[in-house]
C-alpha cells in the first residue's frame, strides 16, 4: 500500500483542516494516508519555513489554513522554488468573497481569538444536555435552543449530545402513550421542537438488541412491533397537535440527523 504523508499547517487549532482532510482521506481506502501531522498556531514566517523544509525533506503533501496573506505568499514562494505540492483551503474562497463584497478580510485567526469563549459555550451546552436529558426537568424546555421528542430508541440522547458539542442547548423528552407530556412543552416555540420518528421494523430490531444486551431472553412488549406501531401513532398525533417538524432517523447517522435538525431550526 502506498504511503503519503500530509502536513497540516494552520494559524489556529486546525479543526477546519482536519475535517476536510478526513473527508478526502475516506475517498482513498487503498492508500495509506494515516500519517497526518498537524502544526497548529503557526503565526510567523520562521516557524512556517522550518515546517515547509521538513515537509520537503519527507516529500509530504502540505495543506494550509492560513488567513495572513504574507504567510500564504511565503508558502507559494517556497512551493515555486522547491517544487512542494500544497493546497490552500482558505484563500480561494476568501478571495471570491472579497471580490464580490468589496470588503477586506480581517486576516485574524478567528479560532484563536474565540477559542476560550467557544469552548465554554460548548461545555455549558453539554452540561445543559445532561441536565435536561430524558425529560428529567421540563423547565429546561423553555431555555433550550432545541427540544427533541420521540419514542424510545429514536436517538434522542445521542443527538442531544452531538448538537451540544456544536454549542446548542438541547433538551429531550421520551414519548410514551400512557404518560402525559409536560405542560411546559406547549409553551415552547414550535419552531424549536423537532419530532424524531422511525420505522417500526427498525425500532423493533434496535430494542430487541437492547434486550439482549440486558440479558433478557424472551421478547417483551418493549420490542413488540404492534406496541411500537401504537407508540409511533401516538407520537405522530402529538407532533401534529404541536405543529412541529419531524425527521425519520431510521436510516440516518447521527451526523445526518443532526444536519437536518440544524437546517430545520435555522429556517
Amino acid at each position: 500500500m502506498q504511503n503519503i504523508k500530509i502536513y497540516l499547517i494552520t494559524d489556529s487549532v486546525g479543526e477546519t483542516a482536519k475535517k476536510i482532510i478526513s473527508a478526502v482521506v475516506a475517498q482513498f481506502p487503498t492508500v495509506d494516508l494515516s500519517d497526518v501531522q498537524l502544526y497548529p498556531f503557526t503565526n510567523d514566517k520562521d516557524s512556517l519555513l522550518e515546517i515547509l523544509n521538513d515537509a520537503k525533506k519527507e516529500n509530504a503533501l502540505v495543506a494550509i489554513t492560513l488567513v495572513d496573506k504574507s504567510l500564504v505568499e511565503c508558502v507559494q514562494k517556497f512551493s515555486d522554488t522547491h517544487d512542494l505540492a500544497y493546497v490552500d483551503f482558505m484563500s480561494p474562497l476568501m478571495q471570491l468573497i472579497e471580490k464580490r463584497s468589496g470588503e477586506q478580510p480581517t486576516q485574524e485567526s478567528g479560532s484563536v481569538h474565540r477559542l476560550n469563549q467557544a469552548y465554554f459555550n460548548r461545555v455549558a451546552a453539554i452540561e445543559f444536555a445532561v441536565k435536561y436529558d430524558d425529560g428529567k426537568d421540563p423547565k429546561g424546555f423553555l431555555n433550550a435552543d432545541i427540544v427533541l421528542l420521540g419514542v424510545s430508541r429514536t436517538s434522542k440522547t445521542p443527538l442531544s449530545m452531538y448538537l451540544a458539542n456544536k454549542g446548542y442547548k438541547v433538551a429531550n423528552l421520551p414519548i410514551i402513550p400512557e404518560v402525559e407530556v409536560a405542560k411546559e412543552l406547549y409553551k415552547v416555540n414550535p419552531h424549536k421542537i423537532i419530532g424524531l420518528t422511525s420505522t417500526s421494523e427498525s425500532l423493533s430490531n434496535i430494542r430487541s438488541y437492547r434486550e439482549q444486551t440486558l440479558g433478557l431472553k424472551t421478547k417483551s412488549m418493549y420490542s413488540d412491533e404492534k406496541r411500537i406501531l401504537e407508540e409511533l401513532a401516538y407520537a405522530d398525533t402529538l407532533f401534529e397537535q404541536l405543529g412541529i417538524e419531524t425527521i425519520d432517523v431510521s436510516k440516518r447517522s447521527i451526523e445526518e440527523s443532526s444536519m437536518l435538525i440544524e437546517n430545520l431550526i435555522q429556517k
